[in-house]
């Protein structure tokens, strides 16, 4: 069974459109949505939800008023200033003290200090994860809570149940849509993965950030390969990206050109090799194949659209 993870160095560069796209092309597989963070490739490929699960992440304190003297010595303690003189009143005090659940970081000091076994330390909720069935094949996807934490251990339960359902229905390929950036939720995406299509846009920002992508892949020691998107915007820097690619011996997968085509498709819901055969869909099926044989799979006939293996042409992605 092969990974393949789509990530970039930043949001909006045309990573989940391009997953979406490449994931129609494989003609069967399952999809993963590690950007729990802001997650947007259900809007692409309308999946069903066929079992659902909540996310606990880590724990936070909570103060039983029944048994909360009103000492004070919760609220010296805390250092984030998450504990209130606001509680109900319990029959002994007229006010007890209780926990703000946005601040409280979860540390458990107050709990450890507290002589009347007040304070309690519970598994909170975070966020949820779900198994859904799309066009494409099974999708694993999650919903990381506002102001929540351990995005990282969200993406490990994203990808394991991508893992599991693979091998249960027989499928040889999971693609995934890595969060944006070089933090813990990509970490945790690109950890023993088969292959990383890294995707940028021609801008000094874009090249400042694909080196920072590369530093990481190859730190964890995952094979990466380049898409540059909307290329033609600028040419020079796309140039420019190519140029580095070479002086770090990594290959072009693809070059995508800039087409409203993309964002008709989008609107509908679709993917814009499903929309049309040529033009920026064009692009996205050269890169498929690439793709395809760098996975260690030779290019399938049928997928091969109008164009040949090598470099492609542009996508633009509504705003991640």
């Amino acid at each position: 069974m092969k990974e393949l993870v789509i990530i970039s160095g930043k949001g909006g560069t045309g990573k989940t459109s391009i997953c979406a796209s490449l994931a129609v092309l494989s003609g069967g597989c399952v999809v993963a949505d590690c950007d729990v963070d802001a997650a947007d490739l259900h809007l692409v490929l309308s999946p069903k939800v066929q079992r659902r699960e909540p996310f606990t992440a880590g724990k936070r304190a909570r103060i039983k008023a029944g048994h909360c003297t009103a000492c004070g010595k919760c609220e010296e303690l805390c250092r984030f200033e998450a504990i209130r003189f606001d509680g109900p009143g319990n029959g002994k005090v007229a006010k007890t003290f209780r926990v703000d659940a946005l601040a409280c970081e979860g540390c458990g000091v107050c709990t450890w200090f507290c002589a009347e076994e007040a304070i309690e330390f519970v598994p909170t909720v975070g966020g949820e994860w779900f198994i859904s069935e799309t066009r494409c094949g099974p999708m694993v996807h999650a919903k990381l809570g506002i102001a929540e934490s351990n995005s990282g251990k969200l993406v490990s339960i994203v990808r394991q149940n991508a893992r599991r359902l693979a091998e249960e229905r027989g499928h040889d390929l999971v693609i995934i849509d890595g969060s944006p950036g070089v933090g813990c939720p990509v970490i945790a995406s690109i950890t023993g993965a088969s292959l990383v299509l890294a995707v940028t846009e021609p801008t000094p920002s874009g090249l400042h950030d694909l080196t920072r992508v590369v530093q990481l892949t190859r730190h964890f020691g995952a094979p990466v390969i380049v898409c540059v998107n909307k290329w033609d915007l600028n040419p020079q820097m796309s140039d420019a990206i190519d140029a580095f690619c070479r002086e770090q011996s990594i290959p072009v997968a693809g070059r995508i050109r800039y087409d409203r085509a993309f964002t008709r498709a989008q609107i509908q819901s679709r993917t814009v090799v499903e929309a049309s055969n040529d033009g920026v869909a064009e692009d996205i099926r050269s890169l498929w194949n690439v793709v395809h044989t760098k996975l260690g799979a030779p290019s399938r006939k049928e997928h091969s659209g109008h164009g040949t293996p090598g470099i492609a042409h542009g996508v633009v992605e509504a705003p991640e």
